[in-house]
C-alpha cells in the first residue's frame, strides 16, 4: 500500500475508534460535520480516482491498407501488371506566335494627315479593304505629274502630226524642184525629232501611270478617272495587302504620318493558323525532322490537345541556353490559341522498350502524386506510390513502384480509395 493510502487508512481507523468510544450521540452536530468532512478529504486526496483509469484503446487503422469484404468484391476489378511498348517521346516548351508567313505590317509610302480611320483592332479584312485615309501633298504631286504627262503626250502628238505633214509636203515639192534639197532634208529631220519626242512623252506618261497605280496605290479606275477628268483628288485610301485580322493599330484621326518612319501603322495576321516556337535541347535536335507530327498542350487550355507539324528547325543553338528553336504550324480554326500563350509539345522519335503498365483507371492522382492499390493477399489491398510515365490507349506506363506479376485494382480504385478514408 502507498504511503498516502496508509495514512488515510490509519486516520480512518483512529476516527472510527474515537467514534465507537465516545459515540456520535455525545458529540455536537458541528463536530460530526467536521469529522465527516475530514474523512472525505482523506479519501479524495489519497485513494486513486476512478476517472483516471482509462480502458484500453483499439489499434489505429492503417490508411494504406484496405480489406474488401466479399459483399463488396463485385465493385472492384483486379488486373495484372502488363508489358506494353510505349513510344519514345521528346518534350519541349515554347510559346504560341503569329504565323509570320501569313502576317504583315502596313506603312504609308508618303507623308500626310489622317482624315479617316476605317479599320479597327479585331476587324477581319480582305485584300483590298480600306484601312485609313490620308490627305497627302505627295498624292497631289503624283496626280499633277500624270496630268502633265498627258499634256506632254498631246503636245508631242500634235508636233509629230505637223512634222509629218511638212515632210510629206517637202517630199512632193522636191519632185517638182519647188524646194531645195536642204529644205526637204530639214523636214525629214524635224519629223524624226517629233517622233522621238512623242515616244519620250509616252514613256513619261507610262511612268506617271505606274507611279500613281503602284507606288501611290490608286486603282486603275481612279487612274482612268483622272485621265478623263484631269481633276486632282488629294485624298488617298490605304488598303489591306492581305486577308486576315487587324491585331494592332497605332494611328487615329488627325494624326500626321510620315513615310520615313519605320513604325508600322497597322499589323494584320491570319489567325486560322498559328506557330509554336519551341526551344529544344540541342542534344534532342538531331532526332527532330521537318514534317514530323507533334502533340501540343497549352497551359491556358489544359483539357485540349492540338495537332501540329514541324515546318522549320533552327540553324544555330543558343549560346546561353544550349537550345535550338523548332517552329511548327498549328491549325486554329476557332481562334482559341492566342499569341504568347505558354505551350509544350511531345514528338515521337522512335519506338520504346516494353514497360510495366496498368489501366489509367487504376491510378489515383493527388496533385502530382500517383498511387495504385496493389493486392497484398486475397481481399487485402495496399496503397503503393508509383512513378507514372507515358499514357497511351487507356494505359499508363509504370516506371517505378510496381513489377511484373503484381496485381492491382483497376475498376473500383476510387471505391477503395474512399474506403481508406473512412
Amino acid at each position: 500500500m502507498q504511503p498516502k493510502e496508509q495514512l488515510a487508512s490509519d486516520g480512518f481507523a483512529a476516527l472510527m475508534t474515537d467514534i465507537n468510544r465516545t459515540g456520535l450521540r455525545r458529540r455536537s452536530p458541528f463536530a460530526v460535520f467536521c469529522l465527516v468532512s475530514l474523512l472525505g478529504v482523506l479519501l479524495a486526496g489519497c485513494w486513486p480516482d476512478a476517472a483516471a483509469v482509462t480502458p484500453p484503446q483499439p489499434p489505429a487503422k492503417d490508411p494504406n491498407l484496405v480489406r474488401v469484404t466479399t459483399e463488396n468484391l463485385h465493385q472492384v476489378g483486379i488486373v495484372n501488371v502488363e508489358l506494353v511498348a510505349f513510344p519514345k517521346l521528346k518534350q519541349a516548351i515554347g510559346q504560341i506566335a503569329f504565323n509570320e508567313d501569313a502576317s504583315t505590317v502596313v506603312q504609308t509610302p508618303f507623308s500626310g494627315r489622317v482624315t479617316r480611320v476605317l479599320g479597327k483592332i479585331g476587324d477581319d479584312v480582305k485584300h483590298g479593304d480600306p484601312l485609313f485615309e490620308i490627305d497627302s501633298p505627295e498624292v497631289v504631286q503624283a496626280q499633277t505629274d500624270l496630268i502633265a504627262a498627258l499634256h506632254g503626250v498631246d503636245k508631242a502628238k500634235s508636233a509629230l502630226f505637223s512634222a509629218q505633214r511638212q515632210a510629206e509636203r517637202a517630199s512632193r515639192l522636191i519632185k517638182d524642184k519647188a524646194v531645195s534639197q536642204r529644205e526637204a532634208d530639214q523636214a525629214i529631220n524635224d519629223q524624226a525629232a517629233a517622233e522621238s519626242d512623242f515616244k519620250t512623252a509616252e514613256g513619261t506618261l507610262t511612268y506617271a501611270r505606274h507611279r500613281l497605280r503602284v507606288i501611290i496605290g490608286r486603282d486603275q479606275a481612279e487612274v482612268d478617272r483622272l485621265e478623263s477628268t484631269r481633276i486632282v483628288n488629294p485624298l488617298i485610301t490605304i488598303n489591306s495587302p492581305i486577308n486576315g485580322t487587324i491585331i494592332a493599330r497605332k494611328i487615329g484621326p488627325g494624326a500626321y504620318v510620315r513615310a520615313d518612319i519605320a513604325d508600322p501603322l497597322y499589323s494584320i495576321a491570319d489567325l486560322t493558323v498559328m506557330w509554336l516556337k519551341a526551344n529544344v535541347p540541342e542534344i534532342d535536335a538531331p532526332l527532330i525532322r521537318v514534317g514530323q507530327e507533334i502533340e501540343v498542350k497549352v497551359a491556358a487550355l489544359p483539357d485540349r490537345v492540338f495537332n501540329a507539324h514541324v515546318i522549320a528547325i533552327g540553324a544555330a543553338s543558343d549560346a546561353t541556353t544550349r537550345r535550338v528553336t523548332v517552329r511548327s504550324e498549328i491549325p486554329n480554326p476557332d481562334r482559341s490559341l492566342k499569341s504568347e500563350m505558354f505551350a509544350s509539345f511531345k514528338i515521337l522519335v522512335g519506338k520504346g522498350e516494353p514497360s510495366p503498365s496498368v489501366p489509367s483507371m487504376a491510378v489515383i492522382w493527388e496533385g502530382e502524386r500517383a498511387t495504385v492499390w496493389s493486392e497484398r493477399e486475397p481481399l487485402l489491398f495496399e496503397r503503393r506510390l508509383i512513378k507514372a510515365g507515358l499514357e497511351q490507349d487507356g494505359r499508363i506506363e509504370i516506371r517505378d513502384g510496381l513489377k511484373m506479376g503484381d496485381r492491382v485494382i483497376g475498376r473500383g480504385a476510387i471505391f477503395v480509395q474512399n474506403e481508406s478514408q473512412q
